[in-house]
């Protein structure tokens, strides 16, 4: 192991300087998880320069002066801040303010009641927009909402109900808005699904890739520069309520540099920012690909920017003839043949200019591919240590684990698996999804590891979520997925949504533990993660959020501690009347169906009107 003084930068030994100095906050009288091995658990903490400059027991407090600040933990578990090594969190500002989040909702009627109530505060020409973050297999019903549903709760203000990759219900009103009638056709990568009249129903269907989902979406009321602004402060401050104290930005579809990070970087020059980002630059243009690397790698440089927001890399979107977007109730895609000479030609561009980039990649044919072009550019402009990762990885194969290890590489897993291992088990088996994706496997092999959401138009940005889907092994639906041998313990699953995240945005040697020299980014809980019943994970909520030594965050206890609350603009916001994420432990308690048999929850069985797919029983017997 490297000495302390080996691996602080310059500004973590300015903070270990100030060590006998009085510290600007002292927290005590905790549970401090520090993730460090010496001291895997102390009572106190001392910040200063919004590092950590102590840790220890009561007698930190007499190093305090009077000017120190002093915070009774009562007890309270405490964790350094969570990192989600992959979220769409800048794409998701933009838009927070204006979804309706079915987050957690325990019941398909009260999401539907949700969804009357918001159709009725929204003005012309706005539309409701449920964008991602739910199953159906967490509601009671355990069944999806109907078109008839939908267009009853809102007759008139459009709706599009974004359901994970594979569909999008639109009311009547939203097929009008975008002028979707019997001329339409359908995209080459879509289906508009007709009636037998050849008229739209309000089922759009990925086929193979979401594309007409969300050209479909993009083509909405977008809010304005000033309320993307104050959606993109809610949404960091909803992730912070978690806590969430920094985030590694994947890029995403219709999300354009430098255009669309206008307002991010507006909040980081005024000192806005409550959440650390660094953020990935993902191209656009189909066949563009490489034009658009060549002109940002002239333009800008990885890890320029502070610890606040800084410039990461490339992807996760590299080229688009590799993109092998998962919906499991298709078949898996097949990439095209020029594929190879396309992403060849984009990975040996950087590669030369030392680019850190990562790659969506979700099905082992795929990886075996991906991995043959970083091979063959490797041989000629060597990696050298370059960063480079693996997004999701669900099917990867112990033979191109070792590849991904020889070759540097690392893997960011998120837990998609939670909000689709239904249909993942449905379609390849039991025993294939108790390895998908293979997470224990990859870290006894020593491959770096960091863990996310892919939030928030796939699975929800709610890391609670994910841990307990690392922790448990089941889906939002209850579900079991893994065995003992593919599922981590507590303190390993934190972990990488700590220290292994780091790794993702070279930031390691900064931040994911709580010890003398790193980031003060800490989260106070509101139940022991440690202690608490498995299914008790998934509602816990930050009641105190510091980062970089700041209160960002703050209730129960400590609501006396919080910012000043924000206003919402506008002020017909989903946000307004429902905030983010339903804490499960609050919503409304719902009756299940059990199986006669085995005495499983059962999911209903149900095939949407004219659709081809059936939602499959949830039972696990």
């Amino acid at each position: 192991m490297k000495a302390p003084e080996a691996i602080l930068d310059s500004s973590a030994i300015s903070a270990l300087n100030q060590v006998k100095k009085a510290p600007e906050v002292i927290l005590y009288n905790g549970a401090v998880t520090t993730l460090e091995q010496g001291d895997p658990q102390v009572s106190a903490v001392a910040i200063s320069d919004g590092r950590i400059t102590a840790i220890g027991g009561a007698e930190l407090l007499d190093s305090a002066d009077d000017a120190s600040k002093r915070i009774d933990l009562k007890g309270r578990r405490v964790i350094p801040g969570l990192n989600d090594s992959h979220i769409h969190v800048i794409r998701g500002g933009l838009n927070y303010n204006m979804e309706l989040r079915w987050d957690g909702v325990r019941s398909l009627a009260q999401a539907l009641q949700m969804l009357r109530e918001q159709a009725r505060r929204t003005p012309a020409p706005q539309w409701v927009r449920v964008i991602g973050g739910w199953t159906e297999f967490q509601f009671a019903e355990r069944r999806m909402p109907t078109l008839e549903e939908i267009n009853r709760a809102a007759p008139d203000t459009p709706v599009f109900v974004l359901h994970l990759y594979d569909r999008a219900i639109l009311n009547a009103a939203a097929l009008r808005a975008l002028g979707y009638d019997r001329s339409t056709p359908s995209p080459p990568a879509g289906e508009i699904q007709r009636d037998k009249q050849g008229n739209p129903t309000g089922l759009l269907i990925a086929r193979p890739n979401a594309a007409i989902l969300y050209a479909s979406l993009a083509k909405g009321p977008k809010l304005s520069f000033e309320d993307q602004v104050n959606s993109s402060r809610h949404f960091m401050r909803e992730l912070n309520r978690l806590g969430l104290t920094s985030a590694i930005d994947a890029g995403g579809g219709f999300q354009n540099y430098p255009d669309d990070y206008r307002v991010v970087e507006k909040l980081a020059a005024s000192g806005d920012l409550t959440l650390r980002i660094a953020y990935n630059l993902f191209t656009q243009r189909p066949k563009g690909e490489f034009e658009d690397f060549a002109n940002w790698v002239k333009l800008a440089s990885p890890g320029q920017g502070d610890d606040f927001y800084r410039l990461n890399g490339a992807g996760e979107m590299l080229v688009f003839s590799a993109a092998d977007f998962e919906d499991f109730l298709e078949p898996r895609p097949e990439l095209p043949q020029p594929m190879e000479r396309e992403l060849s030609r984009v990975i040996r561009l950087l590669a030369e200019h030392h680019w850190p980039f990562r790659l969506h990649a979700t099905y082992d044919e795929s990886i075996s591919r991906f991995l043959d072009v970083f091979e063959g550019v490797n041989r000629e402009v060597p990696f050298n240590g370059l960063r480079w990762f693996f997004d999701h990885a669900e099917t990867i194969t112990q033979r191109n684990l070792e590849r991904v290890k020889a070759l540097g590489g690392g893997i960011a897993i998120q837990d998609r698996m939670a909000f689709q291992g239904e249909y993942f088990r449905e379609r390849y088996g039991r025993e294939a999804a108790e390895n998908s994706p293979p997470f224990r496997r990859m870290l006894e092999m020593g491959i770096p590891v960091g863990a996310g959401t892919d939030a928030t138009r796939v699975a929800s940005y709610n890391p609670w979520v994910s841990l307990y889907w690392l922790v448990a092994g089941r889906t939002v639906g209850k579900m079991l997925l893994y065995p003992e041998a593919n599922r981590l313990d507590r303190l390993a699953a934190l972990r990488l949504y700590t220290v292994g995240s780091s790794w993702f945005s070279g930031e390691d040697e900064k931040k994911g533990r709580l010890v003398p020299g790193q980031l003060a980014d800490l989260a106070v809980l509101s139940a022991d993660y440690l202690t608490v019943a498995e299914e008790e994970i998934r509602a816990i909520e930050s009641v105190l959020t510091m980062v970089g030594g700041k209160i960002v965050y703050g209730a129960s206890d400590f609501g006396n501690l919080a910012p000043p609350p924000l206003p919402v603009s506008p002020d017909w916001s989903p946000v307004a009347e429902n905030g983010g994420y339903h804490n499960a432990a609050a919503s409304t308690a719902a009756s299940t169906m059990i199986h006669k048999d085995c005495g499983c929850h059962a999911a209903l069985q149900m095939v949407l009107p004219k659709d081809s797919r059936i939602w499959g029983s949830g039972c696990d017997c």
